[in-house]
């Protein structure tokens, strides 16, 4: 009879970079963690030993937790965080079910550092348009669910970044750019090691609308005109960032789910 109360790899995999999908808590121990050092997309590593300290960070939340194979650790983890009201599930057959699945996992050493309360801190340029929404949309849903943005003037970002330990993106001369005919969001990717289809498909969309060569996706002018419309309706950089977060979880669907899908009139039919 299946488990109540895990959740097995298919199904986690089908709510990676959704905007419902779980917090994931990875508890492995650090021997295990070292060995293989990538992490479920956006999740969070934590003690197992110290749950009772934690566990209130995630109230409200849904969960899923792993370990190494979905045993003790992960199952005991989740059994507290139902203890305290949480919902929470483990990872049937845990990290090695999930990588043997080749279902997509984080480079954890390309992970900036964090602040004292754990989230990773990055500064770009103000009044965003395509590629500085981009970036901070693919860190949320797919590195850092918590992560900070800082919007500055650009002659002050990397003054910015060196005071306030912010990790400098889309700009000229820093590690998180440009490359080539590739954007920012194409670096992400590339750099976070994230092997997702969908994701491949939207950097496309992303890299037409912000490069200006709208004859590399069908969908590049639309979505540019979409990007522009934003920045005119928000004079807030991150009220902006969060209205695009729905545009950019819209295309990311569209290029998992829908990209074949057509629509026609008259419905069912052809006209007569």
């Amino acid at each position: 009879m299946p488990s109540t109360t895990a959740i097995t790899v298919p199904q986690l995999s089908r709510l990676i970079g959704l905007p419902d999908a779980p917090r994931l808590i990875d508890v492995r121990t650090n021997e295990d963690y070292e060995a293989d050092p990538h992490l479920l997309p956006a999740s969070y590593r934590r003690d197992f030993r110290t749950v009772s300290t934690w566990a209130a960070e995630f109230s409200g939340s849904k969960v899923a937790v792993i370990c190494q194979r979905g045993q003790k650790l992960s199952q005991g983890v989740a059994a507290w965080l139902r203890h305290e009201g949480i919902s929470a599930e483990s990872l049937e057959g845990g990290f090695e079910a999930w990588a043997a699945a080749k279902a997509p996992l984080v480079s954890a050493g390309a992970i900036p550092s964090r602040d004292e309360k754990g989230r990773t801190v990055w500064v770009t340029r103000s009044r965003p348009k395509v590629d500085r929404i981009a970036c901070p949309w693919l860190i949320r849903r797919f590195v850092d669910p918590d992560a900070v943005f800082l919007f500055v003037d650009p002659a002050e970002v990397t003054l910015v970044a060196d005071r306030f330990a912010a990790v400098p993106f889309d700009i000229e001369g820093v590690f998180w750019s440009h490359r080539g005919d590739r954007c920012s969001f194409d670096t992400m990717i590339e750099e976070f090691g994230l092997c997702i289809e969908a994701l491949d498909r939207l950097a496309l969309v992303v890299r037409a609308a912000d490069t200006a060569r709208l004859d590399l996706a069908p969908q590049a002018a639309g979505f540019l005109a979409a990007s522009l419309g934003l920045s005119r309706m928000f004079r807030d950089d991150l009220e902006q960032l969060e209205a695009g977060m729905l545009l950019y979880d819209a295309f990311f669907r569209w290029c998992r789910d829908a990209a074949d899908e057509t629509h026609s009139w008259p419905a069912g039919g052809k006209a007569p």
